[in-house]
């Protein structure tokens, strides 16, 4: 499963914003300085999310763009689906019956990779825009890891 630069770069760049905003109006300029992110790349970004109701555009001096709702109210979801990235880890449609094998069947782990699409698309359903500006979302990978061992079996 890989998310798109696409994706990524959007959630990045709405965190900055985000975080640079506090109320005024923040330049696209200033957002690919911090992330190096390209400039025209940004603005293709942009529209997307300001079409997808996420951002708000201000002209002129001093202008750029602020966030649309709260970033308590915004899912990391609804970045990644506003600039057209699919959640998904099928090469299939989704829910689609055609497969994406030559034969249009689907491949032995199809449900498999499809259910996988599905929990990452609920995890960053979960998230909010806020948590990652605060720093909530923490890695929880090594617990997983180590909880997963099997306990040691006592000695006779």
């Amino acid at each position: 499963m890989r998310l798109s630069t696409k994706g990524r770069y959007a959630v990045m760049a709405m965190v900055d914003l985000a975080k640079s905003s506090k109320g005024h109006p923040v330049a696209l300029a200033e957002i690919a300085d911090r992330q190096e992110i390209s400039l025209s790349y940004l603005e293709q970004l942009f529209a997307k999310l300001r079409k997808g109701g996420l951002v708000k555009s201000v002209r002129g001096p001093g202008g750029g763009y602020l966030l649309a709702s709260p970033a308590e109210a915004m899912r990391i979801s609804d970045i990644i689906l506003a600039v057209d990235e699919p959640i998904r880890a099928t090469r299939c449609a989704a829910h689609s019956p055609a497969g994406c094998r030559a034969n249009k069947t689907r491949c032995l782990t199809h449900d498999l990779w499809e259910e996988l699409g599905n929990q990452i698309h609920l995890y960053l359903s979960s998230v909010s825009l806020a948590d990652v500006v605060e720093r909530r979302v923490l890695s929880t990978g090594q617990m997983l890891i180590q909880d997963a061992r099997p306990a040691p079996v006592a000695a006779e």
